[in-house]
């Protein structure tokens, strides 16, 4: 099995595509990227809008190479609009009618509406099916976070050809039992998730956050599992010190470390990134920018 991460929050933008080869399977989860477009009262820097755009590449790229495409749920970091992305595919998405958000359900709908001529759509909750010998398996609706928070709810994705992969977008830790007891469950060889959202402590809560870091530790302790651990994990800039724990087990890495490359957590260093900019003449939009004597 060939695991890919497209884009991720360690790569410069808010994401967690994902493209997985195994066997005669050619699977892309979540082809969506976007950038915050507020994070500590700035706009998103030139760097983060460089990132997007290679990242907006990579993932039109690999689609071309996949036969079937997944969406977990309908925040504009995981999914495109864009009919071309979806084209002559498979799609299992999220069922834009049942246990999702207002806001949410509009542009699910509005999807399913857009792409139903031009490739198949299937709900994804609950499905199992097999590619070529490999066993595809999704979820059914898990809290996108605390249940109750708010947020909805996602579809986690298990890709087993022997090797057993999860991808579970979204569900911040995981904080819910709920879904710590499915991961567990599946027994995962490699887990892909967005980490605890340390950075939203004053918004969930810090019991939330510890709990999602308690139920990562169990999930390791486990299975045994490799984990990536990205998305919400790594917006805040002391992310290794307030995740000690889970690096400390020696099975933990970021989307970037996975591939072998340094973190670049653009959006967590924001201010640091526009400072670098000021001092080379870059003007924030909106503001003119200094004459240079």
């Amino acid at each position: 099995m060939r695991v890919m991460p497209l884009a991720a929050d360690s790569l410069g933008v808010r994401s967690m595509a994902t493209y997985v080869e195994a066997g005669e399977l050619r699977l892309l989860l979540d082809p969506g990227a976007s950038l915050s477009p507020r994070r500590y009262g700035l706009p998103p820097t030139p760097d983060e809008e460089e990132a997007l755009e290679r990242a907006l590449g990579r993932i039109e790229g690999y689609a071309r190479r996949a036969t079937t495409i997944t969406v977990s749920h309908y925040h504009g970091d995981h999914y495109r609009p864009e009919v071309d992305v979806y084209a002559g595919r498979r799609v299992w998405a999220k069922d834009p009618r049942r246990m999702v958000d207002e806001h949410q359900a509009a542009r699910g709908q509005a999807l399913w509406r857009d792409l139903a001529p031009h490739c198949v759509m299937e709900s994804a909750e609950g499905r199992v099916t097999e590619v070529g010998g490999v066993r595809v398996k999704l979820s059914p609706p898990l809290a996108h976070g605390l249940e109750g928070s708010g947020f909805g709810f996602v579809v986690a994705v298990t890709v087993d050809d022997g090797t057993r992969f999860v991808h579970a977008a979204d569900v911040q830790g995981p904080a819910s039992p709920v879904a710590t007891a499915y991961i567990l469950r599946e027994r995962p060889d490699l887990l892909y998730l967005s980490g605890p959202p340390t950075y939203l402590d004053a918004h969930v809560g810090k019991d939330v956050v510890r709990r999602g870091l308690d139920n990562l530790l169990r999930i390791i302790a486990e299975t045994g599992c490799r984990v990536i651990v990205d998305h919400h994990a790594v917006r805040d800039r002391r992310y290794r010190e307030r995740l000690g724990p889970a690096f400390e087990t020696g099975r933990v890495v970021t989307a970037a470390e996975y591939l072998g490359r340094r973190d670049e957590c653009l959006e967590a260093h924001r201010p640091d990134v526009w400072a670098r900019h000021r001092t080379a003449g870059t003007a924030l939009p909106g503001q003119s920018r200094e004459r240079r004597t």
